[in-house]
């Protein structure tokens, strides 16, 4: 039997696996929890996570909430409109536009977001906790600061250079 998705157009990269054990009184009962980052790679991203009992069904409940969770990100051509940061717990993030062949220059997290956000070009950098679930949400926080120009003249009223 074949597996059918049940949305063709997104597209999902599991970012991390975790193992739990628990000790019962027959021997050892494992458990997972799935990161997953979800996109379109047309401005729009996401992420979730699920556990289980099982690998599949830990990255399919993640999937789930990753398509709940789906925001838009503007872009200026293949990048980022202006630079921004963000901070989530212990994780600080930088991400700034690059000029059009630079191509995604980030850690496996981060990058995994930009690329299902459709950006091609861009600089990101982590400052201290490189924890995966820190990092997706922190980058998530950094892109949804974001403003495209036509934004930026609604919201002050006049034209931006």
């Amino acid at each position: 039997m074949a597996f059918r998705r049940k949305h063709p157009e997104l597209d999902e990269i599991v970012v991390k696996v975790k193992r739990c054990c628990k000790v019962v009184k027959g021997g050892k009962r494992f458990s997972f929890s799935a990161l997953v980052a979800v996109g379109n790679r047309k401005k729009m991203v996401g992420y979730g996570k699920g556990k289980a009992n099982e690998v599949p069904q830990a990255v399919e409940k993640a999937v789930k909430f990753g398509r709940k969770n789906m925001v838009k990100i503007p872009m200026k051509d293949t990048t980022i409109p202006h630079r921004t940061e963000a901070k989530y717990g212990a994780t600080r993030v930088l991400l700034r536009p690059a000029c059009q062949g630079t191509g995604i220059i980030a850690g496996s997290s981060m990058r995994a977001i930009l690329e299902l956000a459709g950006i091609k070009d861009i600089l990101g950098k982590v400052f201290g906790s490189t924890n995966p679930t820190n990092v997706l949400k922190a980058t998530l926080i950094a892109l949804q600061k974001l403003h495209s120009k036509k934004e930026l003249e609604e919201l002050r009223g006049g034209s931006v250079i």
